[in-house]
């Protein structure tokens, strides 16, 4: 054999066990998620997702999902944060404050990225626990404002019924806020404190007995995993429903207003990339929603019955029709 395709044989073989060695090298990350819906149900999910992909990273190739939610019990996020842990997760991300919570209690290592959280900065604590950062999820004025669509899309309104579970502690300052802005406008109110699934259809009932003009959903994750029930128990009643996140319009309730879900996902996949880059979560400041949006179903305020303002029309980020 000649020199020349002696060397050019080393240099081949050289190169793909290189290549091999790289390949077998490539780390492979894995993210836990702690969510209030189910992977399949949840349209946030596929912003982050993506965001995560223009970073480089791929699903099954060198990253790997352990996707957990609690089936609507909150109370069960405690055991899926250990479940996370056990298994060594890179990184958690979570949507909302019991999972927030939950990931804080199972590791004080752990990085934990609040892709959406009520009140951040409460749950990080004080002193602060430096394994956690992320973005809110609510906004000052945020009920208000629900409390304020409602009386525009219908004047003639008196009574509001609030769907809240008040063993989350968002969702009982979410009730205060409604409460206070209905006095000002007038508006006597009631609270459903729901629970758990059996609570929901018993709280539909409270409202038509309470005689409600409307109602305040709020977001939890009993809400978020029954979300075709509540919707179609809003309808059965005629009870015109004012949501947190524009996925339950999409399903077919009335309206939302509140913050841009996937937005925050997709600023919590750059959070996620840089802690995977080596960045401490502690360093990472917790960031403030920037993107709000009125979503109105026009399908489902005729089927109720309400003529809509053409300024309200036009004062929606998106008109589903």
């Amino acid at each position: 054999m000649r020199r020349r395709d002696f060397m050019a044989g080393l240099a081949s073989v050289a190169g793909w066990s290189f290549k091999a060695q790289a390949q077998s090298a490539l780390r492979r990350y894995r993210v836990g998620m702690l969510d209030t819906s189910p992977r399949e149900l949840n349209p946030n999910f596929g912003a982050l997702e993506q965001a995560l992909r223009e970073r480089g990273y791929t699903e099954n190739q060198n990253l790997a999902f352990e996707y957990r939610s609690p089936g609507g019990h909150n109370e069960s996020f405690a055991e899926l944060a250990r479940e996370l842990v056990r298994l060594d997760v890179n990184v958690i991300v979570t949507r909302g404050t019991p999972a927030a919570l939950a990931a804080k209690a199972a590791s004080s290592t752990i990085p934990v990225v609040m892709a959406a959280a009520g009140d951040p900065q409460a749950i990080i604590g004080s002193p602060p626990a430096t394994n956690l950062t992320g973005f809110g999820a609510s906004a000052a004025g945020a009920e208000r404002k629900r409390v304020g669509i409602l009386k525009e899309l219908l004047p003639r309104c008196e009574r509001i019924a609030a769907l809240m579970n008040l063993s989350n502690p968002s969702r009982r300052a979410e009730w205060n806020a409604v409460e206070e802005a209905a006095r000002a406008l007038g508006i006597e109110t009631q609270v459903l404190d729901a629970r758990r699934a059996d609570d929901l259809e018993r709280s539909f009932e409270s409202a038509v007995r309470f005689a409600a003009d409307a109602l305040v959903v709020g977001s939890d994750t009993l809400v978020q995993t029954n979300q075709s029930l509540v919707i179609r128990l809003a309808a059965m009643h005629r009870l015109p429903s004012i949501y947190t996140f524009r996925d339950f319009v999409e399903a077919g309730g009335l309206l939302s207003y509140g913050v841009s879900l996937p937005d925050l996902y997709r600023r919590a996949a750059g959070y996620v990339d840089r802690i995977l880059k080596g960045a401490k979560p502690g360093d990472l400041p917790v960031q403030a929603p920037t993107v709000f949006e009125t979503v109105l179903n026009l399908k489902t305020a005729r089927g109720l019955g309400l003529s809509v303002p053409d300024r309200f029309l036009q004062g929606a980020a998106e008109v589903i029709r």
